[in-house]
């Protein structure tokens, strides 16, 4: 499992740095995709679609796995938001839902939690509050709404 875990990481670079060559290679004024020296990636919004992130948010691509590209994305993305947790938060909660996003859960604590869904996907944010010395962090998990769950069977 640990090695399948290796294998995803290594094809999502390998996907981000193919990206940003062919976004090199373009002639439009679009910026290309692709990973800096310190592995975050420079041009979140051409993985991501419409979403939106807070400003001055970073991927952290070595933690992400993003499968598919613009607004049919499906996977998690790991970033950093700063130590303006509270401002990260509200952001969400605002910005998301003046997009259609319709929010079914919120939790909000030292770990807070939100859920939300808007025609066939579904989005879920954990979000860790770093406090005033480390930045927080945010995973966003995006998936098809009703997705086929196959439920453990017992041995």
């Amino acid at each position: 499992m640990k090695t399948f875990h290796r294998c995803l990481g290594t094809l999502l670079v390998a996907i981000l740095a193919g990206a940003g060559l062919i976004g090199c290679a373009s002639t439009n004024n679009t910026p290309a995709v692709g990973v800096g020296a310190d592995g975050k990636v420079q041009n979140p919004l051409q993985l991501l679609g419409q979403l939106p992130l807070p400003p001055g948010a970073m991927i952290r691509a070595e933690q992400s796995l993003i499968i598919g590209a613009g607004d049919n994305w499906v996977g998690r993305v790991v970033f950093d938001v700063g130590r303006d947790f509270d401002g990260a938060y509200r952001f969400f909660l605002e910005t998301y839902p003046a997009q259609g996003w319709t929010v079914v859960s919120a939790v909000r604590g030292k770990n807070s939690f939100m859920v939300m869904t808007r025609q066939e996907r579904t989005a879920t944010f954990e979000m860790v509050d770093g406090g005033m010395l480390a930045g927080s962090v945010v995973s966003m998990t995006m998936a098809p709404r009703n997705a086929a769950v196959m439920v453990p069977k017992k041995p």
